[in-house]
């Protein structure tokens, strides 16, 4: 006798940076392929949690979700970073996930899910540091089967929207072939693997059909994009050939790239990114530190004087260019002169969002094993000193662009307050633009406006005229 039928309903719950919800987005696209329907979670019969392993905030983070959601009555399974790297020992910590699965049983989750609504038992997933399921030759690794979210998907585009924003995501590349000392990603990421520009291409035209106005190209090193794609697709330019090409779907009016390296970051691709219509002129450059002693230990390269270099040439090629980084403060043997000299390259470089994150100990790092720790303490005296001075510039970066006139893609629309962001402005870290004027505005507008006034890093933006797609991009 056939088992009865089972309700196939699925929620997803995502935690963590955009490249998570991609991941997201392409396990909604193969849960609803595979006759899954897809639900806010009042009547799922099973939530997935897409996790988030970064810092231990967000492991916390993830878990605390992975509880609520079991609260539910619903049956728990976690997905994601964290579910990656811990696999069997989250398992065990965690009685009320029904199962605990990594990234090569995305390809096959719809099953998974069944085999969890029918109470039959799963194996967790058990972490292996995936760097080692990749040739070391990046040229050789796109022939490889090892399961990489979000690649692979050939010319059918395996995703689902899960919002109605006219920004998304756009992933060109998985994994990391640097080896931070503070920085455990590459081990449950994987080396660095770039989608072809053909499927990124056609991706991008399935968002600007979905609605989307601005894709966000993400990665864990974008600058790395195409090393490992051989000659016809390939090489040190091929992020620069790939940006026109974006830039040119109908639809599509911003192109904005994420999560540069300094040290891999040439001037032609500083030239297309602020010289190629369409694509803004923001610059996220994964600075860290300044004092090329500490980025030593960190096994980074660079120091003040290059990295102000960098942002000179920058600024020659776009002027009013929004410059964004992330600075670690507290790293292992840090002392006062090189905090200090940290906080006179944020001085000179006048960048206009920076993130401030104290050290904590990451498994498996080297620099979990490194001398010199400074008590925790300290470490939150220094976080505060520096996200201090770093308001204040970036307050006054802000109030130098009063007078400037601005592009603006309206994201919302609530209580009578209308917002969203012009091109210096990443998606929800660099603040944004509060929309004043008579004009009856919609979300998904460009809006040609002009900076009347700044509070902290948002601006105040008297808006002028709606613009179509060809007016953006002239």
């Amino acid at each position: 006798m056939s088992e009865p039928p089972h309700s196939r309903r699925a929620a997803l719950h995502t935690l963590g940076c955009a490249r998570n919800e991609v991941d997201s987005e392409e396990l909604a696209g193969r849960l609803a392929d595979g006759g899954w329907e897809l639900t806010d979670g009042a009547d799922a019969d099973v939530i997935v949690v897409n996790t988030c392993g970064f810092v231990e905030s967000a492991k916390k983070d993830s878990v605390d979700a992975l509880l609520e959601a079991a609260g539910t009555g619903a049956k728990v399974v976690a997905v994601g970073c964290m579910a990656e790297r811990y696999g069997v020992e989250l398992a065990e910590s965690l009685p009320e996930a029904a199962a605990v699965l990594g990234f090569d049983h995305y390809p096959n989750l719809g099953e998974r899910l069944d085999d969890v609504v029918a109470g039959r038992p799963l194996a967790s997933h058990t972490p292996v540091d995936r760097r080692t399921l990749l040739p070391i030759t990046p040229v050789r690794r796109s022939a490889s089967d090892v399961s990489v979210p979000g690649h692979g998907w050939g010319p059918r585009v395996l995703r689902k929207r899960l919002d109605d924003s006219p920004v998304a995501a756009l992933k060109i590349a998985s994994g990391c072939d640097r080896r931070c000392s503070f920085c455990a990603i590459p081990s449950y990421r994987g080396a660095f693997v770039s989608r072809s520009p053909a499927e990124i291409v056609a991706e991008a035209e399935w968002l600007a059909g979905q609605g989307a106005r601005e894709l966000f190209l993400v990665s864990e090193n974008s600058t790395s994009y195409g090393k490992d794609l051989g000659r016809e697709h390939g090489g040190p330019d091929a992020l620069e050939r790939l940006l026109p090409q974006l830039a040119a779907v109908e639809g599509v009016d911003r192109v904005r790239v994420s999560y540069l390296q300094p040290a891999e970051t040439r001037p032609g691709l500083v030239r297309a990114i602020a010289g190629t219509d369409g694509v803004a002129d923001y610059f996220d450059m994964s600075f860290q530190h300044a004092s090329s002693t500490v980025l030593r230990r960190m096994r980074r390269f660079g120091g003040t004087e290059s990295f102000l270099a960098l942002v000179e040439q920058i600024r020659s090629y776009a002027p009013r260019a929004g410059i964004r980084s992330n600075v670690i403060v507290g790293f292992p043997g840090e002392t006062e002169e090189e905090l200090a000299e940290l906080e006179h390259f944020l001085t000179e470089a006048r960048l206009d969002v920076v993130g401030v994150f104290g050290y904590s100990d990451e498994d498996k790092t080297e620099a979990e094993k490194l001398p010199g720790k400074l008590d925790p303490a300290e470490i939150a005296e220094r976080v505060a000193r520096v996200t201090e001075l770093i308001e204040q510039l970036t307050t006054q970066r802000a109030e130098d662009r009063i007078g400037d006139e601005v592009l603006v893609l309206v994201e919302r629309i609530e209580d009578g307050e209308c917002a969203g962001r012009a091109a210096h402005q990443g998606p929800e870290v660099d603040g944004e633009c509060l929309l004043t004027g008579e004009a009856e505005l919609m979300v998904g507008d460009l809006v040609r406006g002009k900076v009347v006034d700044a509070a902290g890093v948002d601006l105040v933006v008297a808006s002028v005229e709606t613009v179509s797609s060809a007016e953006a991009s002239s």
